[in-house]
């Protein structure tokens, strides 16, 4: 079966989201059946979560976040790095812009 390619928001909606420091919070959902970054909510209240195929298995999910992030975003995956949430839902990442 074919794998559908990856649903990427607006990269500047992206890029809109990232703080004064380089920081975007994401909410990652390991295992999912696509790959798929979506900005939830409006105002202050807006997050991003990350749906990556790859199992929480030996950082796998980790990686898959950041490279996901750095495509959406046309950055090289080495200006994406995990700041926390290592063995989380909830990470933090900064961006190199």
């Amino acid at each position: 079966m074919k794998r559908l390619p990856a649903d990427l928001p607006d990269a500047d909606a992206l890029r809109a989201l990232i703080d004064e420091q380089g920081r975007l919070a994401v909410r990652a959902t390991p295992g999912a059946r696509s790959e798929t970054i979506t900005i939830i909510g409006t105002g202050t209240g807006t997050g991003v979560g990350v749906k990556v195929r790859a199992k929480p298995q030996d950082g796998a999910a980790n990686t898959a976040v950041i490279r996901l992030v750095a495509r959406a975003l046309d950055l090289a995956p080495s200006r994406v790095e995990l700041l926390r949430g290592a063995t989380s839902r909830e990470k933090l990442l900064r961006i190199a812009l």
